[in-house]
């Protein structure tokens, strides 16, 4: 274990706690294909993080994916037996990075829990995000919230199929003003309008947003969706994050896809959420699939270097030779100090190379 803090690179310094954390909680490793056919990812497409989807012609003709996504894989392979499937995946990507906006090799590492969903899963993996980015930062944030409350809130309005994807956009974006426009635009009352920028305007600890949306909630929809988050709610407060949990109904997916819990973690210095996940029963049936699914991915690619102690060095000491060096000279300098627990290069020049310290062999002396 330390030579994987000190040798490996941020982003699989985290990868491997994360794979080791899951474990422990019975999720078991998931190995899958680097390729899917392409229909998978073109007809769930709003389901991906990102556009962009490489594609190639098969041996047989099929056109095929690198896959951008490691959830619809899981689900198309996991079997659908009425059982529950715990497993975790430490995966390699394509798509288009957030960082660089070009087609890349991203890593990434996540859960799901795939069969009879009930409140511990849910629990689990909320308490597992936040454990999560824990171990990447002690300052972090994890949001969430609950899609049953603002579809039913929606419902009630019932400003359209049109109007509730203009408005999701606004929602994400914690757009106040452009809410209160595209309800005029779409002539919705005072009343109905004041209820949706109270619940986009709610952010804060879990019981405090808890208490203000509680009126919002008129439906027998709302009410039960109501009542399995201030259950959840009541669990994440006993928990050591909680004052690091948030209730924020700006966190929003897709809800052909998701249609209970969603969340979305923060850390300190990144300024896009590095975690994202929640229930995606809805995606499940449009696979045909019976059961529930919950899960989240931990997105490496934005944490590329964090957490690594920038060196001011490249090598402890330099071993600089030249053609009148004997040769053995070298292969013992140079062993001599990697066993004394320094790390050593040879070569003949300086150049291009930061060291603490120089071994000089040239002109055949030491």
């Amino acid at each position: 274990r330390g030579m994987s803090n000190t040798l490996l690179k941020g982003e699989e310094r985290i990868a491997f706690e994360l794979r080791s954390l899951y474990q422990k909680y019975g999720y078991l490793p998931y190995k899958m294909s680097k390729f899917e056919e392409y229909d998978l990812y073109v007809e769930n497409k709003e389901f991906l993080v990102g556009d962009g989807i490489i594609t190639f012609n098969d041996t047989n003709g099929k056109l095929m994916a690198l896959k951008p996504d490691v959830t619809l894989s899981i689900i198309k392979n996991v079997v659908d037996d009425g059982g529950k499937r715990k497993v975790c995946y430490n995966e390699n990507v394509y798509r288009i990075s957030a960082k660089t906006k070009h087609f890349k090799e991203i890593m990434q590492i996540g859960l799901e829990c795939v069969g009879a969903i009930d409140l511990y899963d849910v629990y689990e993996t909320v308490c597992l995000a936040a454990e999560s980015l824990a171990s990447i930062s002690q300052r972090f944030v994890l949001d969430i919230s609950h899609l049953g409350i603002l579809s039913s809130v929606l419902e009630e309005i019932g400003g359209g199929e049109k109007f509730t994807k203009e408005l999701m956009q606004k929602v994400a974006e914690k757009n106040a003003h452009g809410t209160a426009e595209l309800c005029e635009k779409y002539s919705v009352s005072e009343e109905d309008k004041q209820k949706l920028l109270t619940l986009i305007s709610s952010y804060g600890d879990l019981e405090s947003v808890l208490k203000k949306i509680q009126p919002l909630c008129r439906t027998e929809k709302a009410k039960c969706a109501y009542e399995k988050l201030q259950t959840l709610c009541a669990l994440l407060s006993k928990t050591p994050y909680a004052d690091r949990l948030r209730l924020d109904f700006s966190v929003v997916n897709d809800m052909n896809y998701y249609d209970d819990i969603v969340f979305k973690g923060f850390i300190d210095g990144i300024a896009e959420g590095v975690l994202s996940g929640g229930r995606y029963d809805r995606l499940m049936a449009r696979m045909g699939r019976n059961s529930g699914a919950i899960g989240f991915a931990v997105y490496l690619d934005l944490l590329e270097g964090y957490g690594e102690n920038k060196s001011e060095i490249d090598v402890d000491t330099l071993v600089l030779y030249d053609d009148a060096t004997d040769f053995d000279e070298i292969v013992e300098a140079v062993n001599g100090l990697i066993t004394s627990g320094k790390s050593a290069r040879a070569q003949k020049t300086k150049t291009g190379i930061r060291y603490k310290e120089i071994l000089d062999l040239t002109g055949g002396r030491v």
